[in-house]
């Protein structure tokens, strides 16, 4: 028995008269004899357009560009031959193989005569594409081990491009014997070295145990690349963690995409060795486990760009629905209304919204600047105001969405993140939310929870569009052109009138970046509380069974159709009339402000500056977007300066004039306290005494008449006193 452990090197003597030919060696030359005539003889068109040989041809034009590749068509190959594109389904490994030198045969063909030095032949790279529908992440089980499957995802890493040798030259140490033109297998597999010398020499000790080492001048290498695609964000289902995948590219593949491209591979789903742990343990559990990855054959880019996710699935039919849908006349008010439709109310809000979706135009200016045409919104206000539900439906129907809440993003996880590869020890860096959502929009919550440090991470995200970074020896530039779409609570978690300005816990800074500040109270009005309960009510009741859209709305899916289709075929501009009229009305409002500030002798935390005009020209432009027209109108900017109107200058304004006429000093807050315990001591709980001699009886003592007014509304709202009798009898209740 001894020696039978020995791993000796068995090799069969390929020179004798061995006549039976190995079967699978024929059965291999036959198949890339008809992979080859498949690239030599398919041709596209009909008799009347002349035969053009599609692959033929690329192969000579990519040749004389020294671009040696070509992308083949699973199509194209099924509709010549069913049996090859089944082979290369199911054996893709082998057979991809065999395609490759049929390539190289087909390309050795058509460039023949070459130029003198170019006559060695190059390896053809051959990538496949495919419009098969895609698989998930989550459905690659082990049934599908070594097939070659189609799968989206968003590329999150990347690691630079190394070099992988495909033939090997080996060498002993003590005999110097050298065996070269070892081929080395695709993919992330090794190449174990033998671990005898088997060359018997008289005379000579025998080699030791694992006496050969690579010559590294001698090996014959290709680039490859290792990305890391995580499952596209629309697919995990709900509170589950996204599932990574590692990806193999080389030679050409290599550097076709960067982190946060939106891709669909074609590859070939194989298997590695899963690395040794280091402290192995006495059972070997592990034996036969082998950790996946996919050998990349082919990909295809969905963003290019931003924001495009589907704009390129638009069938001329669903593009002439969709024209014809913005060219209705109402189609602002029929895309508000489609915003969130089970949100009652808030209508400005709403409208706001649908020109954040759309969107205004990104400019480039002559000397290499660029203005952002992305638009951004806050929204603060009291609590039960539906600001989180707006968020929620503006991450459905954005085509690219990414929601994220204030307290549980840290600065690293909005802007990007420098991280060490376990396996290379090298720094890559992962964007985060903001570089994810390139093109799209990115909603945070809780915005006033941030950490102060980390919501100015974003200030450069909003303004300049771009994310820059300098850490661990890294120092890039990331674009994150996309919307923000803030919601905020007021310092004292519902809005206080008294308090004024102080409700507002933002520096000027932030404030100015954003495009629209909507705020949203909690108005106590008994029409509009009726309306909103029985609004809420008939959601509750007819929660399932109304399924299909109300009259005058526009369902989300085909919303979200005509959102990415505006955004891409759409860039308009301010007509010259709008511009003059909105520079005049610019001017307007900088003097209302200014003036109004003299009047409360103090600065408003609501800055209006240049970024509010700019804001104006980028509301109007999306307002043009929607109807897909090149120039933004005047009626356009009017519409634009409304929405300005009740969104930020009035947020500017309240701040301010919290009282009727600017109550917020302090002289003014005590007299208010005054007359409020005066009042108190007026009058027990439970007893009533009319409004008009009370009022009459403070003016008595010399106290203004806004300020007795303003005790009695505030003791409304805290709910201590109450009309009766037509308004004219107070009552305490408590």
């Amino acid at each position: 028995m001894s020696g039978f452990d020995d791993p000796g090197i068995y090799y069969s003597d390929s020179f004798g008269g061995d006549a039976a030919v190995d079967e699978g060696q024929v059965r291999k030359s036959q198949l890339q004899k008809r992979f080859k005539e498949f690239l030599r003889q398919y041709r596209v068109g009909t008799d009347r357009t002349g035969f053009t040989f599609k692959y033929r041809d690329e192969l000579k034009r990519h040749y004389n560009l020294s671009q040696y590749w070509v992308e083949v068509e699973m199509e194209d190959l099924a509709s010549f031959d069913e049996d090859l594109a089944d082979y290369l389904y199911k054996q893709p490994a082998e057979h991809l193989h065999l395609l490759e030198e049929a390539a190289k045969e087909v390309a050795d063909e058509v460039t023949r005569p070459r130029p003198s030095g170019d006559e060695a032949l190059q390896d053809i790279q051959v990538m496949l594409r495919s419009d098969a529908n895609a698989a998930n992440i989550r459905s690659l089980k082990s049934d599908q081990m070594s097939h070659l499957v189609k799968i989206p995802g968003i590329v999150i890493a990347a690691t630079p491009v190394r070099a992988k040798a495909t033939k090997i030259a080996i060498q002993c140490r003590s005999c110097r014997n050298t065996i070269s033109n070892i081929a080395v297998r695709p993919g992330l597999e090794g190449y174990a070295l033998p671990r005898k010398c088997n060359t018997e020499q008289a005379g000579r000790p025998k080699c030791p145990l694992d006496p050969y080492f690579i010559m590294p001048d001698k090996c014959k290498c290709v680039d490859f690349q290792v990305l890391k695609l995580q499952e596209s964000p629309d697919a995990v289902p709900h509170g589950e963690m996204p599932r990574h995948l590692q990806l193999y590219c080389d030679r050409y593949l290599c550097d076709k995409v960067v982190p946060g491209n939106r891709v669909t591979i074609m590859g070939i789903y194989s298997i590695k060795k899963s690395a040794q742990s280091k402290n192995r343990s006495r059972d070997n559990v592990g034996v036969g486990i082998r950790s996946a990855y996919i050998r990349v054959v082919g990909i295809q880019v969905d963003v290019e760009g931003s924001g495009h996710s589907f704009a390129g699935s638009v069938t001329p039919q669903e593009e002439e629905e969709l024209r014809r849908l913005a060219a209705m006349p109402n189609i602002y008010e029929t895309i508000a209304k489609s915003i969130a439709p089970s949100i009652y109310g808030s209508t400005d809000i709403k409208k706001a919204i649908a020109c954040l979706l759309f969107g205004g135009s990104r400019k480039r200016l002559p000397d290499g600047l660029t203005r952002r045409g992305d638009i951004n919104l806050l929204m603060l206000g009291d609590p039960g105001t539906a600001k989180s539900q707006l968020l929620k439906f503006v991450e459905k129907c954005s085509p690219i969405g990414v929601y994220t809440s204030g307290k549980g993003s840290s600065a690293a996880g909005l802007t990007a993140s420098v991280i060490r590869d376990p396996s290379s020890r090298s720094f890559f860096m992962e964007g985060g939310a903001m570089v994810l959502a390139d093109g799209g929009v990115v909603c945070i919550d809780e915005f006033d929870k941030m950490r102060e440090d980390d919501r100015v991470a974003i200030h450069e995200a909003m303004e300049q569009q771009t994310i820059s970074i300098a850490k661990a020896g890294i120092t890039t530039t990331l674009n994150s052109r996309c919307s923000v779409l803030a919601a905020a609570n007021s310092v004292f978690g519902r809005w206080d009138e008294t308090k004024g300005e102080e409700n507002i816990d933002f520096m000027p800074t932030i404030l100015s970046r954003f495009d629209m500040i909507f705020i949203v109270k909690d108005e106590h009005n008994e029409e509009r509380d009726m309306t909103l309960a029985k609004h809420v009510m008939s959601l509750h009741v007819s929660a399932l069974t109304q399924t299909q859209a109300v009259e005058g709305e526009i369902e989300l899916n085909k919303l979200k159709k005509l959102i990415s289709f505006c955004r891409t075929k759409c860039g308009p501009r301010l007509s010259a009339a709008a511009a003059e009229k909105l520079k005049n009305r610019y001017i307007l409002m900088r003097s209302g402000t200014r003036q109004h500030e003299q009047e409360s002798d103090r600065r408003s935390s609501i800055p209006i500056t240049v970024r509010q005009l700019e804001a104006i020209v980028r509301i109007a432009e999306s307002l043009g977007k929607m109807k897909l027209q090149p120039f933004a109108t005047e009626a356009d900017v009017e519409e634009a300066l409304r929405l300005f109107q009740v969104s930020t200058l009035d947020a500017a304004m309240s701040g301010s004039l919290s009282g009727a006429e600017g109550f917020t000093t302090q002289e003014d807050q005590e007299m208010l306290s005054r007359i409020e315990k005066q009042l108190k001591r007026r009058f027990a709980i439970g007893s009533q005494v009319s409004e008009h001699s009370i009022v009459q009886d403070f003016m008595r003592q010399k106290y203004p008449e806004h300020a007795i007014y303003k005790v009695l509304q505030l003791m409304m709202r805290r709910g201590e006193i109450q009309h009766r009798m037509q308004r004219k009898v107070l009552y305490r209740i408590k």
